[in-house]
């Protein structure tokens, strides 16, 4: 389920605005979070360390993120969406808003609601784990 869903869309992604999977779940987890390390970027996706920092170099060198050194940790930066990256990523998550319509558009209005109450009791148990 989750596949039909996502996957046309990271490869409508990757045609309209060149980014890889990586660049955009980068793009994601900064438009949700203020401020993020690439190793919690990298957590959170389950995508491997090294797909995450050429997504960081990439995503800077775009305008996309700005990074600042970590204050508590002199090896790693902290990492934010800049104006631009926001647009990218408001842009690009209209096309997963119609894909997710389309695939639930047989649920009524409580099978919704049900729907989002479990995933999001899951999203919070697993989120909880991964810290």
């Amino acid at each position: 389920m989750a596949n039909s869903l996502v996957l046309p869309v990271y490869d409508e992604i990757k045609r309209q605005h060149g980014l890889s999977r990586g660049e955009y779940l980068l793009l994601f987890c900064l438009a949700h979070l203020p401020e993020l390390t690439a190793q919690d970027v990298a957590n959170m996706t389950g995508r491997p360390r090294n797909s995450i920092s050429r997504a960081v170099h990439r995503m800077l060198s775009e305008g996309f993120l700005d990074r600042t050194p970590d204050p508590d940790d002199g090896r790693q930066a902290m990492l934010t969406i800049t104006a631009k990256g926001r647009k990218l990523h408001e842009r690009i998550v209209q096309g997963f808003v119609a894909r997710e319509n389309k695939l639930l558009g047989v649920l009524d209005r409580q099978d919704r609601e049900a729907l989002d109450r479990i995933l999001e009791k899951l999203v919070l148990r697993n989120s909880a784990r991964l810290r």
